[in-house]
């Protein structure tokens, strides 16, 4: 037996592993290329068999989208021809209206044309008539002048005197009407307002002096007060600034001075001089400085008495002061505090009943007279010097215009002055208020009789009743009834704006006709 190398061996058995490994590689690549050629043919059959469903599904949804676009355009094709329809049905519509629109413009065209030829042939036929007319008329004024001998001017000026007469004659009558109407229910009102006033303010009056009369023990005293050489009284006249009056009058001595202040100091130091007897020029010196403090302490508690009285607060002492010097003080013998005391009553009563402040009104009414405290030593009248005052001491605004006001020398713009007037004017006019010498009451009724008497047809007029009343007899020719109460009413403004009074006055007019005739 033939031997064979070992490294023989191993070399066949591993070229015979390297043969069967490259047979078993390409065995191996042989079955995947099958198994890969296998797959990709079961790939394209399902591919294409998508494709094919993918074109039936796109074919149906084609064929499907295809009908609804059909659908679509016949439904919008269906509305368009609705929609056309309407709107050639509506254009129809107009056009029949337009068209009958234009018939009946035609119409109304058609009637207004025969309307203005028959406006035309009016206005003709009117021009016509008016022609005439104006003849007639013409004819007629000139018949009228012939009849009547007034031309058209005089005809004219005729009418309108008549017209002018009864305008006058109605003016007249409406007046009369309205004044007895407002005049009736202002007095009713005011008669009410007033007589509460007066009734629960009633007040005796006493007519007081200007002068003072100081009685005597005896008749001798007169040549002790005389003194010797008559040194007491020029003592006393120096100190006291009064003059002493001693003439025939048994057991009385007159002291006279314009300032009742100083008279009465001096009053009151001769009593106590005639009552002490002690009688020479240092006894009077003392004595009369006594008195002085005497009456200045009065004046004060005199001052405060009147304004507790009037219940007014919060008064300035100066002006308590100077309203106690008002207790010295006298206006035609009436008592100027207790004047004061009464028109701030009266004030208050009629300003409550007239819905007012009261308090203002008493205030108003208590200082309306304050500068006759004063109209002694200061230049001016006593309204003016209580309006300096007034405002001097911070008075309120409304008191002084009712200071102001009271007598009429400014116009009253508040209702509160208008109460301070009248309650003034009621204190004053009282029975036995106020005495009036004959001199000032003659004055008084000439200057009323001169005011009357100054008006075109006035005859003769006559102040009667203490210049109450004034009666005027008129010319009948020149005043008619009509003009009298016109005549009435302008005398009557003029005694306002002229003259002053207390009260009223009434004007009274008396007209008559008288026809005189001679049987021979």
């Amino acid at each position: 037996m033939i031997s064979v190398p070992i490294w023989l061996c191993i070399v066949i058995a591993l070229i015979c592993a390297a043969v069967c490994g490259v047979l078993a590689f390409f065995l191996g690549i042989e079955h995947r290329k099958r198994e890969a050629e296998s797959a990709i043919g079961s790939a394209e059959q399902e591919a294409k068999r998508i494709v094919s469903d993918a074109i039936k599904t796109a074919e149906a949804k084609k064929k499907e989208a295809v009908l609804e676009g059909k659908d679509e355009i016949h439904r919008q094709r269906t509305e368009l021809e609705r929609e056309l329809n309407e709107r050639r049905k509506e254009v129809q519509r107009q056009e029949r209206r337009v068209q009958q629109k234009e018939e009946t413009l035609d119409r109304k065209l058609e009637s207004l044309e025969a309307k203005e030829e028959n406006v035309s042939k009016k206005m003709k036929q009117a021009e016509d008539r008016l022609a005439e007319a104006e003849s007639v008329k013409k004819s007629q004024f000139e018949m009228l002048e012939r009849i009547s001998g007034f031309t058209v001017d005089q005809a004219k000026e005729y009418m309108l005197k008549n017209l002018e007469d009864e305008l006058t004659h109605e003016k007249a009558v409406r007046i009369m009407e309205f004044e007895q109407e407002t005049r009736e229910e202002a007095e009713r009102t005011a008669r009410e307002i007033i007589s509460l006033a007066i009734q629960r303010c009633a007040a005796d009056h006493v007519v007081e002096a200007t002068i003072s009369v100081v009685p005597l023990p005896n008749d001798e005293m007169k040549g002790r007060i005389i003194g010797r050489e008559g040194r007491n009284i020029r003592a006393i006249e120096t100190l006291t600034g009064v003059d002493l009056i001693i003439d025939d009058t048994p057991e009385a001595i007159t002291l006279s001075c314009f300032e009742p202040v100083r008279r009465e100091i001096a009053r009151l130091a001769l009593e106590r001089l005639i009552a002490d007897g002690r009688i020479h020029p240092s006894r009077i010196e003392e004595t009369v400085e006594k008195a002085r403090r005497e009456v200045e302490a009065t004046i004060k508690q005199e001052g405060e008495r009147a304004v507790i009285e009037a219940s007014v607060n919060g008064v300035h002492p100066e002006l308590v002061k100077l309203l106690g010097r008002l207790r010295y003080r006298t206006s035609y013998g009436q008592n100027v505090l207790n004047h004061s005391l009464e028109v701030s009553y009266l004030s208050g009563i009629m300003a409550s009943e007239l819905g007012l402040d009261p308090t203002l009104a008493r205030r108003a009414g208590l200082l309306h007279d304050i500068g006759k405290a004063l109209d002694h030593e200061i230049e001016g009248s006593h309204v003016d010097i209580g309006v300096d005052v007034a405002r001097k001491y911070k008075e309120n605004e409304a008191v002084i215009h009712a200071i102001h006001a009271h007598h009429g020398d400014v116009e009253a713009k508040t209702v509160i002055a208008c109460i301070v007037q009248a309650a003034d004017a009621i204190s004053a006019a009282r029975p036995g208020a106020r005495r009036e010498n004959l001199e000032n009451y003659i004055k008084r009724l000439e200057k009323l009789e001169e005011v009357a008497s100054s008006f075109e047809g006035v005859e003769r007029c006559y102040a009667i009743q203490a210049g109450r009343e004034i009666r005027i007899m008129v010319k009948p020719d020149v005043i008619n009834d009509d003009k009298m109460v016109l005549l009435a009413r302008e005398i009557c403004n003029k005694i306002e704006s002229d003259l002053e009074y207390p009260g009223q006055i009434k004007v009274n007019i008396i007209r008559e006709s008288r026809a005189i005739e001679y049987a021979k």
